[in-house]
């Protein structure tokens, strides 16, 4: 496979940029190998600057439901820029997009736009802060929720790609402000509860994990988690920028019936675009300035570019054939890769919802980060390798989820199922 192109612009960017790169999972320091600069994309596939052609299973690191390049999105996105980019003003657009998000997340009666999920889960913590007047954050060990200070503690695929417990510059202070627990250990949130009563503002989790691949939570310890924050006056938050309209059209908290008190989206209600939100019951959110004291603003939030972008994405989403197709291809895919481990007797467990992926080069069972071991992941590494090789792209990390959209087709999962055919016999 040529990369002239890609080693090329990679060498020059190690001169511009930290590492090369604009977020650390880009640079195939964890897999190994040069990563390949995109260049454009089209339905399923991605094509880098050599022109080699991929199967892409990242879409984006998840918003990408529709494919690539999809026509509504695009259309829409070229209608607003004839008006303009930016106006730092309220817009008609966000009444409309406000709406379709409030209409589809039974939880949130009001929302607030940001810029990324970042943003959206750092204000979510504030706003459970200022609600309860309470200062501590109960969070999971290998979940995910941003690059904020609170939440660079055991922090998921971000910081466990490249081995770091947390980073350099966070305060200890704030880091212990934030109680780190083992995701599906309910006891522990039990015991944590009983030890700082009065004290924990809230618990924030991923509902479905894809940070530490794709890892569902154990009904006593979801459904504890509702039953804990309510008896403690603690607000429970879903960080949903993975799994908002990915696993069912109201996101993880249909899909598990469980309502949480504040919910944080991502770049999918953008289409794609850089966006962000947090919502959640009237009682909760008029405690967001102006109309309460809890301070959150943004130059960018609520742009027309991406508000008119997400407009496109989610009346698409509203299809229930969109989730029946994105079942059935998905399924397609994990019970094709479960028989032929099984066939060829190579360790594999994995784990499937509506539009994720969860893989796992292993055959015990993982039901939280301490289950994810060295050789599960060495064995992912040399599984991505010869995939991107076979013209398949997988994340360059074991700790990332498989997303799939609706423009992938049997026949390329028909490509992948062949390729770990031949690779699981090799190894």
């Amino acid at each position: 496979m040529k990369k002239t192109e890609s080693d090329k612009l990679f060498k020059e960017a190690k001169t511009l940029m930290p590492g090369g790169v604009n977020s650390p999972v880009r640079s195939f320091k964890a897999v190994g190998g040069i990563p390949h600069f995109i260049a454009r994309g089209n339905g399923p596939f991605i094509f880098d600057e050599d022109n080699n052609k991929f199967i892409d299973f990242t879409c984006s690191w998840g918003p990408l439901i529709l494919g690539h390049n999809n026509k509504l999105v695009k259309d829409s996105i070229k209608e607003v820029l004839e008006f303009g980019t930016s106006f730092g003003t309220p817009t008609r657009r966000e009444n409309l997009l406000a709406k379709l998000i409030i209409d589809s997340v039974k939880s949130i009666e009001k929302v607030r736009f940001v810029n990324s999920g970042t943003e959206a889960t750092m204000s979510a913590v504030r706003l459970a802060r200022g609600y309860t007047n309470k200062d501590l954050i109960i969070k999971f060990e290998g979940c995910y929720h941003g690059h904020a200070d609170i939440f660079l503690s055991n922090a998921g695929s971000g910081l466990a790609t490249f081995d770091q417990p947390t980073s350099p510059g966070v305060p200890q202070s704030v880091v212990d402000s934030t109680i780190t627990l083992d995701y599906n250990n309910i006891n522990q949130v039990e015991d944590t509860f009983k030890k700082y009563k009065d004290k924990i503002a809230a618990v924030i989790i991923e509902p479905i994990t894809g940070n530490m691949s794709v890892i569902k939570p154990k009904n006593d310890f979801i459904f504890g988690l509702r039953s804990l924050c309510t008896e403690n006056k603690a607000l429970l938050i879903f960080d949903e920028v993975m799994t908002g309209y990915r696993v069912s059209h109201g996101g993880a908290q249909e899909y598990l019936k469980v309502e949480p008190d504040i919910t944080t989206l991502g770049k999918v209600i953008g289409g794609g675009l850089p966006v962000g939100a947090y919502g959640g019951k009237n009682e909760i959110m008029s405690h967001v300035s102006p109309e309460g004291p809890i301070y959150q603003a943004g130059t960018l939030s609520g742009n027309p570019v991406s508000m008119s972008a997400g407009i496109a994405m989610l009346k698409q989403l509203q299809n229930k054939d969109v989730y029946d197709y994105l079942n059935e291809i998905t399924n397609y895919l994990a019970n094709g890769l479960k028989e032929i481990s099984e066939k060829n007797n190579y360790p594999l467990i994995v784990n499937s919802y509506c539009s994720m992926v969860g893989i796992f080069c292993t055959d015990v069972t993982v039901n939280s980060y301490k289950d994810i071991t060295q050789s599960c992941i060495s064995n992912y590494n040399k599984l991505h390798k010869y995939f991107l090789e076979n013209s398949i792209y997988f994340p360059p990390s074991a700790y990332e989820a498989l997303f799939l959209s609706t423009e992938i087709k049997k026949k390329q999962i028909d490509h992948v199922l062949d390729t770990f055919n031949r690779f699981s016999k090799a190894h």
